[in-house]
């Protein structure tokens, strides 16, 4: 008989687990740089990043797995989900799950605004990740031209400038609107001006909650935006070129659009660009913005070696150093006061004032409740359908009044549904 030899730790496998992700280009190879050095960190576990299209295809690709048990460990996944992963039943709370194998998260240095966003109850259900929030990116070549030194703080005072540009054909349009105009310039633009853009706290207290944005400035804020697009001030992309390209381009002057949109700006744009915070209301104090972006969310269903790997990963991702890097990277703001700290002290923000922008829009002031952010059921639906109802403003088919009334009406229709779905509140 042959005697019977023990392996050698080295040769041990490794417990490896998923990482679904749903960002490309130069995002996903910071995702991939933070994947590398966590699994050369250690010998025990090992993380393997696949990106799965964009955040609604990686959600959907997340569902399908999961019917038949073939889902990821971790999930990335948007800001509007958040009401649909608690409701699964399929989540592991992350403050649960590092309790558990004893990391010692300090949940009250994540940025509050982004910390509470996904908080169940008073714990953390998923662990932040790249978070991001809109500003007013600007071509400083096209303001200078035109007699300006910068974008004014009010709206009034960005319409007269960015007129200005176009009477005096400084540029061929002042403004192009971004794919997620509707998270910026509408649901965006209510949070800074302390807006209600639904009942029950918009969303945050109850599933019974209804949209009542069409009872808001909101109304002018699109009529605003249709005279614009009127009088040639907007474009709404085209040409073979994406909203992002008709700004980096020098064709359009602004756009509103992601902080994270700092990567590409700093690569693309040959002109002297600039960013500052979004324009307010002249009768309004500024509120904090809305976040966007995505946590991970650890899945159940999965071996205790798999957790265990999931929360040495996020322990890994909570970390000053990584937080620090990715925000760097990406132009995402550091969801850790410490991060921040450690940017700060680094000169990080000396060197590139504008990434500091999206943190300070964040941070400003105590957050209200209108403020605080959005929880919506199926709230992806609900978008679309406000998307939908714009276009047909845009297009002459119905007037901001009409066409806000409509996407109300039939985003309650989705409301509807999914408390009952879930049995409401």
């Amino acid at each position: 008989m042959f005697a019977v030899m023990a392996m050698p730790a080295w040769a041990q496998a490794k417990t490896s687990i998923e990482w679904w992700y749903a960002n490309g280009g130069r995002i996903e190879e910071g995702i991939q740089k933070i994947i590398a050095d966590f699994n050369k960190s250690q010998d025990d576990y090992e993380v393997v990043g696949i990106r799965k299209g964009n955040y609604e295809e990686t959600f959907a690709a997340m569902i399908a797995a999961y019917r038949v048990g073939k889902h990821p460990t971790i999930i990335q996944s948007s800001e509007r989900t958040f009401l649909t992963m608690i409701d699964s039943n399929a989540i592991v709370p992350v403050s649960e799950l590092m309790t558990k194998y004893d990391y010692s998260i300090d949940w009250d240095n994540f940025v509050k605004p982004v910390a509470d966003y996904y908080l169940e109850g008073d714990r953390p259900a998923a662990m932040p990740f790249n978070s991001s929030t809109a500003i007013f990116w600007y071509n400083a070549d096209h303001f200078k031209a035109a007699g300006f030194d910068a974008p004014g703080e009010t709206w009034d005072e960005v319409e007269k400038q960015l007129y200005a540009i176009k009477d005096q054909g400084v540029a061929k349009c002042g403004m192009v609107l971004d794919s997620d105009f509707y998270w910026s310039l509408i649901e965006g633009y209510a949070s800074i001006n302390d807006y209600p853009f639904g009942t029950k706290g918009n969303g945050f207290e109850g599933l019974d909650t209804e949209y009542v944005y069409n009872k808001t400035p909101v109304v002018k804020q699109v009529e605003r935006l249709k005279r614009w697009i009127d009088d040639g001030i907007i474009q709404l992309a085209g040409q073979g070129l994406s909203p992002k390209q008709l700004y980096t381009s020098g064709t359009c002057s602004t756009i509103v659009t992601s902080t994270a949109a700092h990567a590409e700006v700093e690569t693309n744009a040959k002109f002297d660009w600039s960013a500052t915070y979004m324009p307010h209301e002249t009768d309004v104090s500024p509120r904090n913005s809305n976040i966007g972006g995505a946590a991970l969310w650890v899945l159940k269903g999965k071996s205790e070696a798999e957790s265990a790997a999931a929360a040495a990963f996020l322990n890994h991702v909570a970390k000053p150093e990584t937080q620090a890097y990715w925000a760097e990277w990406t132009g995402y703001v550091p969801v850790t006061n410490a991060a921040y700290e450690k940017m700060k002290s680094d000169g990080f923000f000396e060197k590139h004032p504008t990434r500091e922008i999206a943190i300070l829009q964040l941070t400003r002031g105590e957050p209200t409740v209108n403020s605080r952010g959005f929880r919506f059921g199926n709230s992806n639906q609900s978008s679309a359908i406000l998307v939908e109802e714009l276009q047909a403003v845009w297009t002459g088919k119905k007037t901001p009044q009409e066409a806000l009334d409509s996407a109300v009406a039939r985003g309650n229709q989705v409301l509807r549904q999914y408390e009952a779905l879930n049995g409401g509140n």
